[in-house]
């Protein structure tokens, strides 16, 4: 669970577990914005970020490649390759840009998103 748990969210019934791939993403749309979210298994782990990659305003990041940055879990853009943290939206690419992220919660199969 993201860092941005508090009591002023409201959780937001995204998908069932088995609609995002093992070490992979999946898009939903949540109050008129998409959202990203990963299923990162080999570390047991679930993310929601931004869908759109700020480098060229593409909704994509749900088809890009997560992995690990040192410890840091990342996504890299399918399209160009700007890499960002899945914990606190950072590029780490060396670039300015940044997503934002969002917690994720499992409740009986059940993936909820906190905007």
């Amino acid at each position: 669970m993201s860092s941005h748990e508090s009591s002023s969210l409201t959780w937001h019934h995204a998908c069932h577990v088995t609609d995002v791939p093992d070490d992979g993403g999946s898009c939903v749309l949540l109050e008129g914005k998409q959202i990203a979210i990963f299923h990162f298994k080999r570390i047991n782990s679930w993310y929601a970020t931004d869908n759109e990659c700020p480098h060229k305003q593409q909704m994509a990041l749900s088809r890009g490649m997560i992995g690990t940055q040192g410890d840091e879990p990342k996504v890299a853009c399918p399209f160009h390759k700007k890499s960002f943290s899945l914990e606190s939206g950072q590029c780490l690419s060396g670039d300015d840009f940044c997503i934002a992220t969002y917690p994720v919660r499992i409740e009986n199969d059940q993936v909820f998103i906190g905007l």
